[in-house]
């Protein structure tokens, strides 16, 4: 299983390069979501990914199926109950309200706080195998848009989180 990279790495404070439509169908970004889908798989509390969180510095990130549980099976017919996949994400519209939302991170373990996000969002991608679509999510699949937007701009969440906690205790 492919590593999470953790906060000090230089690959997660870098804006990912966008991925070339031809490219998308290659081995190389296959193998990407590929691990990426095994990490999510297999990590309990994870519901997304971002490639540069497994040191690849592309455009490209997947929101497990573990996510769209409190989702109305009428509202699921993207996702085709599996993970989603969205290369080269591009959020295109938002709500005028926000919310502040609990987030945690795979490349921040153990540190939990509050951000302001956008309560809805739509997002322009493409798919795994270079279809384009548009999805449009809120509360936590807009949440996860957002966050995992940022990663793919060199963000991480604790730039923008307030009432940082270490499992459970206010960080100072």
């Amino acid at each position: 299983m492919a590593e999470v990279l953790q906060k000090g790495s230089k690959i997660l404070e870098k804006a990912s390069k966008e991925i070339s439509l031809n490219d998308i169908s290659g081995p190389k970004i296959q193998n990407i979501i590929s691990q990426m889908k095994d990490v999510l798989k297999n990590t309990n509390d994870a519901i997304a990914l971002a490639a540069p969180q497994i040191g690849k510095s592309v455009r490209l990130f997947i929101i497990s199926k573990k996510a769209f549980n409190s989702i109305p099976e009428e509202k699921q017919e993207n996702n085709e109950n599996g993970d989603l996949v969205f290369i080269n994400p591009e959020i295109t519209k938002t709500s005028k309200e926000k919310s502040w939302a609990k987030e945690g991170c795979l490349s921040v373990r153990g540190l939990y706080g509050e951000v302001e996000r956008f309560k809805k969002a739509t997002i322009k991608a493409y798919d795994e195998y270079g279809k384009p679509f548009t999805f449009g999510g809120s509360g936590l699949i807009a949440q996860a848009f957002q966050h995992e937007t940022d990663h793919l701009n060199g963000i991480l969440f604790t730039e923008k989180a307030i009432n940082l906690r270490e499992d459970g205790v206010i960080k100072t």
